[in-house]
């Protein structure tokens, strides 16, 4: 049975969170309060500042004074300032840029079995869902490889679902959904199988793909002295009904299957 694929998922989102910027400039999302932002004035370098937007949106500039900066890409933004400056006669013809350096506005929650479920802000024009779960520790054990994204544009919400470990094996990389404030990842626990009777190990195991009862058995430490793998017992539901019988080691393992092993009668 391999399991390296959940090994090397962890490696990659641990690479990620290495990796993951921590400052960038966004000039499609717009400005919040508790913003950091850099203001450049071209050729007047004593009128440039920098500075994190106050709880209503507001920022100091030099000369003009409060600027209300919510709602408004850095560009627009820019361009506000620059009209301060020449209606207060302070500059005839100014050119201002607006950088954002850090984003506090902007978050998206992180929920369920990861290290630290929270909220975590996107101070990335372009961070996805990788990178998400990555600021937040990664994966924990008990883990889906399969997580939830549910997002909200334009008043439409949609859920999405999103196999890591496909993603970095070199998926489509399409389904790495950016992410926008007010979206939410949901980490499910793996789906699982139960095993009980004549192995070393009985209780619950995640369901690894293509796992068979063969591997099932495997992982719980194999069998006992007293235990037989001929023809073990399935208890599997279908619909809304329960069905068992025996079933060959090769059989696939889905989740919820009970599986018990019997013991030998020799």
């Amino acid at each position: 049975m391999k399991f390296s694929k959940l090994i090397a998922a962890a490696a990659w989102l641990a690479a990620a969170a290495v990796s993951l910027p921590g400052y960038a400039q966004s000039m499609k999302e717009t400005l919040g309060a508790g913003d950091a932002v850099k203001i450049t004035v071209l050729r007047y370098p004593d009128m440039s500042t920098e500075g994190r937007l106050s709880e209503d949106g507001r920022i100091t500039v030099p000369l003009v004074g409060d600027v209300q900066l919510t709602g408004k890409t850095p560009d627009e933004a820019g361009k506000l300032i620059a009209e301060r400056f020449k209606e207060g006669k302070f500059l005839v013809n100014p050119q201002v840029t607006v950088s954002v350096l850090q984003t506090r506005s902007r978050q998206v929650s992180v929920l369920g079995l990861v290290a630290k479920p929270g909220r975590y802000p996107l101070e990335s024009a372009s961070a996805k869902v990788s990178d998400v779960i990555a600021l937040a520790g990664g994966l924990q054990p008990t883990a889906s490889d399969t997580v939830t994204v549910q997002t909200n544009r334009n008043g439409k919400v949609e859920k999405f679902d999103v196999d890591l470990p496909t993603l970095m094996q070199g998926g489509d990389q399409a389904k790495n959904i950016e992410l926008q404030n007010g979206d939410t990842i949901f980490v499910n626990r793996a789906p699982v199988f139960y095993i009980y009777g004549e192995v070393q190990r009985a209780g619950a195991y995640r369901v690894e793909p293509g796992m068979t009862v063969m591997q099932a058995i495997s992982l719980a430490g194999g069998l006992t002295t007293r235990g037989t793998d001929r023809r073990p017992q399935l208890r599997r539901k279908a619909g809304s009904e329960w069905k068992e019988g025996t079933v060959n080691l090769q059989e696939q393992v889905k989740p919820e299957d009970v599986i018990q092993i019997k013991e030998s009668w020799f």
